[in-house]
């Protein structure tokens, strides 16, 4: 599916995604990432929903964030609760989506 959406110039959005990619700002991506308005970080450990591990959401608090997607592929699946009680103890909230929900939902959030 592709997206239409005008964002402001250095603001990232998810253009469009399929089966085993997502394109931001015009460029495929096939591997996980971490995207937020103003920066992509293509070097995110996690290769598998069955690798994420607490360090990887407690990593996440670099950034600040108020409110985590977590795109799971196609399917919508939930890392156990142990994993992100960090993201839960530092007021941060987590939303988790099957891939296509989170790319809407972030292009909405960040415009």
């Amino acid at each position: 599916m592709k997206l239409h959406l005008s964002s402001p110039a250095g603001r990232n959005a998810f253009t469009g995604y399929g089966d085993g990619y997502v394109a931001v700002n015009g460029v495929n991506y096939r591997k996980n990432l971490l995207v937020l308005p103003d920066l992509l970080v293509e070097d995110w450990p996690v290769s598998r929903f069955e690798d994420l591990a607490e360090t990887h959401f407690a990593a996440l608090l670099e950034w600040t964030p108020a409110i985590v997607l977590l795109g799971t592929g196609r399917n919508q699946r939930f890392p156990r609760p142990r994993l992100h009680r960090v993201l839960l103890e530092a007021r941060v909230g987590l939303e988790v989506m099957d891939l296509a929900a989170a790319c809407r939902t972030f292009n909405i959030l960040a415009a």
